[in-house]
């Protein structure tokens, strides 16, 4: 539904507009979903109760933006690349469509707006998401310098968690559960992230950019089970820490089955199954958000 309504919503925009929601993703919610559900995570559970519904709308919007700021530098840097890969030449900057200038005003207004949303959380809260834009800004580079540039887009995008809790709490003051959430999010997206790149890697091998897929090998299963292990075991021992019940651990367990369910049965040779599991893992996301609102009544 989600997927059918961003599509449309891209579809039936002028056309002076529609490359600019290309250039932030609008069209594939999928990534705003991995990014924005660990911040929820944290919100719920930092909060001990259901979260304030503002503080959720805020973290939601904030999402979008910043992960279409992240979209759109991203571009600018990898252009050159992206004009070599099938999948990604007709990307707005690769192709021409938008200016490598306007893209990166259009990156620095979202990333500026966002924190403007987030501040009505609490200024605390903008300042830690300020605080990973310089990582947001280093990751594209990380697949030059960095055998396995992934391991640094987990340390990235499990900020959301810090962001969460920090909007529910109005404070840095973080306990351990807040850090082994962090730790868990990283986990999760070491997984997500190493399947997406299956899809290109005969390309990144050629061109020589650097990926999961390249790095783990036929070894990429087995590793991510491990990270599987760890992400659940975060979720688990972060929610023991709390006075949140039993259901939490129930559903949190079946999530994990679920996500060892998704690993089996993916084939990491053929990209449509890749993109399948990809999108796939945000009902896992989902199923540990379940966890920790349900642990608040049982």
């Amino acid at each position: 539904m989600l997927y059918k309504i961003s599509t449309d919503v891209v579809a039936r925009s002028p056309h002076s507009v529609r490359g600019y929601l290309l250039l932030m993703r609008l069209d594939r919610p999928t990534g705003y979903i991995l990014y924005l559900l660990p911040g929820l995570w944290a919100a719920v559970l930092a909060s001990g109760r259901r979260p304030d519904v503002l503080a959720v709308v805020v973290l939601a919007v904030a999402a979008v933006l910043v992960r279409g700021a992240a979209c759109a530098v991203n571009d600018v840097i990898d252009k050159d690349i992206d004009a070599r890969v099938a999948r990604t030449v007709s990307r707005p900057v690769a192709s021409g469509a938008i200016s490598v200038g306007n893209a990166l005003l259009f990156a620095a207004a979202q990333g500026v707006v966002a924190l403007l949303v987030l501040s009505v959380a609490n200024v605390e809260t903008a300042l830690v998401a300020a605080a990973s834009y310089p990582l947001i800004v280093a990751y594209p580079f990380m697949k030059r310098l960095f055998v396995w540039p992934t391991a640094f887009l987990a340390l990235v995008m499990s900020m959301y968690v810090l962001i969460g809790w920090t909007a529910a709490t109005g404070s840095f003051d973080y306990p351990p559960e807040a850090y082994v959430l962090y730790a868990s999010g990283a986990f999760w997206t070491l997984i997500h992230d190493a399947v997406y790149s299956h899809q290109d890697k005969e390309y990144d091998r050629k061109i020589g950019v650097r990926s999961s897929a390249l790095f783990f090998g036929t070894a990429t299963k087995a590793w991510l089970t491990v990270f599987m292990l760890l992400s659940v075991g975060g979720v688990l021992w972060a929610g023991s820490r709390t006075s949140l019940g039993w259901a939490l651990h129930l559903l949190a367990v079946v999530a994990g089955g679920f996500l060892s369910w998704l690993l089996v049965r993916v084939d990491l040779d053929d990209p449509k199954s890749c993109w399948n599991t990809f999108v796939a893992n945000t009902y896992f996301g989902w199923l540990i958000l379940a966890a920790v609102l349900a642990g608040q009544f049982a």
